[in-house]
């Protein structure tokens, strides 16, 4: 419920994108968002105000006079929606209602309610291509980036009129990702933060390989939470199928190798490093470049195995080294062996947890250890434990 006790105040423009705002509105509530809808005589063409009633369980505005029966406090809904709310969100915002907000010009409800807000302003522009691509449509994003407004993007791809190109509205997940990540602190305001995550693979030969059950879970909401905190996020992962946060820069590897080399291309930009992915030990020296057959009589193969470099390590002992992470997934010994692993890597953090309870699994208790003793955090969902983690290293980087 990462939007518990939020007021939320959905402004709908004239754009067939309306129908995605349907989902979002209840995705919001799902995040225990309180939503009321603000509907232009445009929006109405696409979507109907009972539908969103219906959706948002709340009067819908339609009318800057207050004459629906919705009519809040002294019958002026303009200043008193925004009085009540944490943040107004206009999606999708087409390009006539983003000139008319760069200019302070309020004709209509919304428009008249955005020029007298008292809270934030978060805008999901969509629009055809050319029309986001015009210089000044350009020139009023611009104008509402330097007036404090809060883009959520638009994205690229194929858009209802057939063309392709910048100028969709993001989807009602990522929509829902952005608001919620408005709504955390920006302890990580600047900070460029390089994160490991998810398993690696040393091939025997084509098919086979040595990796570990690692989903990369972890990994994926740390990124997500330093995201969410205003860090510059670049993620190097490896083989998983999880879906990218939103905002964060990816790169996919497959081996120790590759990993290290991604990574040590990038740690002296980065002001923190978290070593989250699990990360093979050794490779087979002897890989064979074709299937190894299983013969009648024949012994096993003789794998070869050499060490693979030890990332981690090598980040903390670069001159200047960032702020450094480790975890360490332990079978046994957990508290003592994460010890052990921050003296020899020479970090000042390493955060560990019991292997059988972490590797696949969508909560976790987890320990930070550090020269000062050891910190539980007890069993939350992963986003949860990671949003803790941030706090914790903005805490000891300090502003």
């Amino acid at each position: 419920m990462d939007l518990q006790g939020k007021r939320l105040v959905v402004g709908m423009t004239g754009g067939i994108a309306c129908y995605k705002v349907c989902e979002l509105a209840r995705r919001l509530q799902d995040e225990g968002a309180a939503v009321t809808a603000v509907m232009t005589a445009a929006a109405q063409q696409f979507v109907t105000a009972i539908t969103m009633q219906a959706l948002t369980g709340r009067p819908v505005y339609t009318d800057q006079w207050g004459a629906q029966g919705g009519a809040v406090g002294n019958a002026m809904p303009h200043i008193e929606l925004s009085r009540q709310a944490d943040a107004i969100v206009v999606a999708p915002a087409t390009a006539h209602f983003i000139a008319k907000t760069a200019l302070g010009l309020a004709d209509d409800l919304l428009s008249t309610l955005v020029v007298a807000r008292n809270c934030p302003l978060l805008v999901a522009p969509a629009m055809n291509v050319e029309m986001w691509n015009n210089a000044a449509t350009q020139r009023n994003v611009e104008r509402l980036r330097a007036d404090g407004v809060q883009l959520l993007g638009p994205a690229s791809g194929e858009q209802a009129c057939g063309e392709v190109g910048a100028g969709r509205m993001l989807e009602p997940q990522e929509l829902l990702e952005e608001i919620v990540a408005f709504f955390q602190p920006k302890v990580l305001r600047g900070r460029r933060v390089l994160i490991t995550a998810g398993p690696t693979f040393e091939p025997i030969d084509p098919v086979r390989g040595i990796t570990n059950l690692s989903s990369g879970k972890m990994g994926f909401a740390l990124a997500r939470a330093a995201y969410e905190a205003g860090a510059e996020v670049t993620l190097i992962a490896g083989p998983t199928s999880l879906a990218s946060p939103r905002g964060v820069c990816r790169i996919d590897v497959r081996t120790a190798r590759e990993m290290f080399d991604e990574v040590m291309a990038r740690a002296a930009r980065a002001q923190v490093f978290i070593a989250v992915a699990a990360v093979a030990d050794w490779r087979v020296a002897n890989a064979s470049a074709a299937k190894i057959k299983k013969r009648k009589d024949a012994p096993p193969p003789a794998l070869e195995l050499v060490p693979n470099p030890d990332i981690l390590a090598s980040v903390a002992a670069l001159p200047g080294a960032p702020y450094c992470v480790g975890f360490a997934a332990e079978t046994d010994d957990v508290i003592a062996n994460a010890q052990a692993k921050r003296a020899a890597k020479g970090v000042p953090l390493v955060i560990a947890n019991r292997a059988q309870d972490a590797f696949g699994a969508d909560d976790n208790e987890l320990h930070l250890v550090d020269a000062h003793g050891v910190t539980t955090l007890a069993r939350a969902g992963k986003l949860a434990q990671a949003r803790r983690i941030v706090a914790e290293i903005a805490r000891r980087i300090g502003p």
